[in-house]
């Protein structure tokens, strides 16, 4: 029964995680019960200070075990599908082994010196669950995108318009792919020969509750009476944990699969309560790692598309290219771009839910898995908040859309030498009538000549920065005029 519940609630928290990383027309934003899911991260909700959610994964943790990394983290889910489909192959694989401490809790001092240090990509690197969004984001959303494509393809070959064309391609995401796609490849090797060894070897979260977790009320815990030394319950452990020879399970490395129980012929484990009498779980003294936990902070960056544009069927359209911003663009509700480093996990889930497609992997090396906003293919419309409340980290905080329109993300900056009345004589304006601010304004370009070609005049202090003009304007491929991005956001 226990492994039955926990598969079934794993299930339920690997399909909607998911389903919300890979869905790119709003339908699972829109659902309040899946966009919670995120939410409870245990780093993400730390680094976000939510106070209960916190609690509440920690006393479950102490009352229940690590039934976080069985049932909560998506990557530890996908690791128990890794090695399922390993178990297949060759059943009662598994062996016990004991605990690398030393380089649980190095993986643990390594991720707090990054935070102090602000070295933000180590943290990014070792979050789980940022590194199943990656995974999700940059592997699994283009596949779902094609299987979308080709849904579209036929409907418009039935005259239907149930389905629209997606385009899978993101910009800036070749290094952020590869890192997805090594992660996938080195989490499927280890968890198809051994189980769990990231969560209780690398994974932070996962020594975080495991000095939780060795003082849970409820533990598997064996009889010796009944054992018959079959080792079954050690050949089918996942976390490497369960020592038959001695009667023992480390309760900080088990994440109370069942696995162990469903084994046992002779009825041997069981999950139950501490007994007052003795305990069978060896004792791990140290404690040093606990205090290293409160130095969790992180940055990251993720993935957007790049469009082909038509004019009417007939003729192309060049791309296009981004400008070299001074300084990055940081979506409304980040605050600045310290508060996004400091508390961006990298998990993507900002950069799939953008409709807009501002949102992207940065490609400056020092946040390569941190978003940033470019324009090429879209505007941060005004009435849009889905960044904000999605973020599961507080990298983006909730924001209304009356606030965002008021926000100052940047300033918008015009280049004379690539502006289409003054390079091809005709008349534009394409900035000032898009600009939902009133921030341009069409002046004269000669001040002495009333009929002088119109260009754009900006009123900096009431640019909000969100790109409407630069991704509007039709100078190619070069825009006449771009967002600089500010450090810290201010309110017009």
């Amino acid at each position: 029964m226990l492994r039955k519940i926990r598969i079934t609630l794993a299930a339920v928290m690997f399909i909607c995680i998911t389903w919300l990383f890979v869905d790119f027309t709003g339908t699972a934003h829109s659902l309040r019960w899946v966009t919670w899911m995120p939410k409870v991260q245990l780093l993400e909700a730390i680094l976000a200070l939510h106070v209960v959610i916190v609690l509440v994964l920690l006393v479950a943790t102490l009352v229940l075990g690590r039934i976080y990394c069985s049932v909560v983290c998506p990557l530890g889910i996908m690791q128990d599908l890794f090695g399922w489909l390993g178990k297949k192959a060759k059943k009662n694989r598994y062996t016990y082994s004991k605990a690398l401490s030393w380089l649980r809790y190095a993986m643990l001092v390594i991720m707090g010196v990054a935070c102090v240090a602000g070295v933000g990509t180590i943290v990014q690197l070792l979050a789980p669950y940022s590194a199943f969004g990656r995974i999700a984001t940059m592997l699994l959303q283009p596949l779902w995108k094609m299987g979308n494509n080709v849904l579209a393809a036929v409907a418009e070959h039935y005259d239907s318009y149930a389905f629209y064309h997606a385009d899978t391609a993101l910009p800036n995401a070749g290094i952020v792919t590869a890192i997805a796609v090594v992660t996938l490849v080195g989490l499927f090797i280890l968890a198809w020969r051994n189980g769990r060894t990231y969560c209780n070897t690398i994974c932070p979260v996962g020594t975080l509750l495991s000095f939780f977790a060795r003082h849970s009320w409820l533990k598997i815990r064996f009889d010796a009476d009944k054992c018959k030394n079959c080792s079954l319950c050690t050949k089918n452990c996942k976390a490497a944990c369960i020592d038959y020879k001695t009667h023992t399970v480390d309760a900080s490395r088990c994440v109370v699969c069942g696995d162990c129980i469903e084994s046992c012929k002779f009825g041997a484990l069981s999950y139950q309560p501490m007994k007052a009498a003795k305990t069978n779980e060896p004792v791990d003294g140290s404690k040093r790692g606990f205090l290293i936990t409160s130095a969790l902070l992180t940055t990251a960056a993720l993935a957007q598309q790049k469009e082909k544009m038509m004019d009417g069927g007939l003729a192309e359209i060049q791309d296009k290219v981004a400008p070299e911003r001074q300084t990055p663009i940081t979506p409304p509700g980040s605050l600045s771009a310290q508060n996004m480093a400091q508390h961006c996990t990298g998990c993507q889930l900002c950069v799939s839910e953008c409709p807009n497609q501002v949102l992207r992997p940065s490609g400056n090396w020092l946040s390569i898995m941190q978003p940033t906003m470019s324009y090429e293919l879209g505007y941060c419309r005004p009435e849009c908040t889905r960044c904000s409340e999605v973020c599961p980290a507080g990298a983006i905080k909730p924001i209304k859309k009356e606030d965002k329109s008021s926000t100052q993300i940047g300033h918008a900056v015009w280049v004379k030498k690539n502006c289409v009345p003054l390079t091809d004589g005709v008349a534009c304006g394409n900035c000032a009538r898009h600009c939902p601010v009133g921030a341009i304004e069409m002046v004269p370009s000669d001040p002495d000549n009333e009929e002088s070609p119109a260009v754009p005049a900006i009123n900096e202090a009431r640019c909000i920065g969100c790109g409407a003009c630069e991704n509007l304007c039709p100078a190619r491929p070069f825009s006449a005029i771009y967002v600089e991005g500010h450090e810290v956001h201010k309110e017009v």
